[in-house]
């Protein structure tokens, strides 16, 4: 299990990553497409606790998107035309900002950066050298690969939710169990991109809560968490042991 909760604080050049989901279209972009940030913060979850959330843009740009942004308690920077400030603007105050935290909020080890921009290599670089692991995000069309290259980390916006080797849920359970088992397989496969090896049963359930607080067991039909699991390996969707040390359960994967 890890030995602390990673502390996160995610930067989102919203423009860039709004432009990098419009579709080209003879030889030209359509209007901007609003990109879904809630699924973004969700595998982000799957990391650690996210202590800051930031986005950078002219928000008169993207009405549509501040009531959506504001639900997700991101703190939204107002960035004027870039007619009027020049084409760096917003990348200035979101490098800036992300500099002060790295020095002033010293429990925060991991920094996202929600950009394909190669502007922001510099600061990938500086933030790597004061400590800290640095995730990028960004779409496959709007991406440099000089960005890319040099975090720690690239997750493309396309790839994110796509299952890889959950097993199908049965129809034979209720929809309310049903529910429990799709947070548990999504928290699963998590873990495995994490490459954690010995997922414990506790590890497991607060995984799932970083992405769904009110999440409890008890709502879906099980007296508690173990016996969730142990419906799962019953079934014959996970495989399990008993730890040697603690004596809990901890999941290896799934069949198959």
């Amino acid at each position: 299990m890890p030995e602390f909760e990673h502390s996160l604080a995610v930067f989102i050049d919203y423009e860039n990553l709004a432009l990098g989901a419009t579709p080209k279209g003879g030889g030209k972009r359509k209007p901007a497409t609003k990109p879904d940030i809630s699924k973004v913060l969700e595998r982000l979850l799957e990391k650690g606790k996210l202590t800051a959330k930031r986005a950078y843009s002219d928000w008169q740009r993207f009405p549509d998107a501040v009531g959506d942004l504001h639900a997700l308690g991101i703190e939204l920077t107002e960035i004027p035309t870039r007619a009027q400030t020049g084409k760096n603007s917003a990348d200035i105050r979101l490098a800036v900002d992300a500099i002060e935290l790295c020095h002033t909020k010293s429990f925060i080890d991991t920094f996202v950066i929600v950009s394909g921009d190669s502007d922001f290599t510099p600061l990938v670089s500086q933030l790597k050298e004061n400590g800290k692991t640095v995730i990028g995000v960004g779409m496959y069309d709007s991406t440099s690969e000089l960005l890319a290259a040099n975090c720690d980390e690239f997750i493309f916006y396309e790839e994110i939710g796509i299952a890889v080797d959950a097993p199908a849920i049965p129809d034979s359970l209720s929809k309310e169990k049903r529910k429990a088992y799709q947070l548990l397989f999504e928290t699963i496969e998590a873990l495995q991109r994490e490459n954690v090896t010995a997922m414990h049963s506790s590890l497991i359930k607060d995984t799932i809560r970083r992405k769904a607080p009110q999440f409890n067991e008890q709502l879906y039909g099980y007296r508690s968490f173990t016996g969730l699991l142990e419906e799962a390996q019953d079934l014959g969707l996970i495989k399990m042991h008993k730890d040697a040390k603690s004596g809990t359960w901890a999941v290896e994967g799934f069949t198959g």
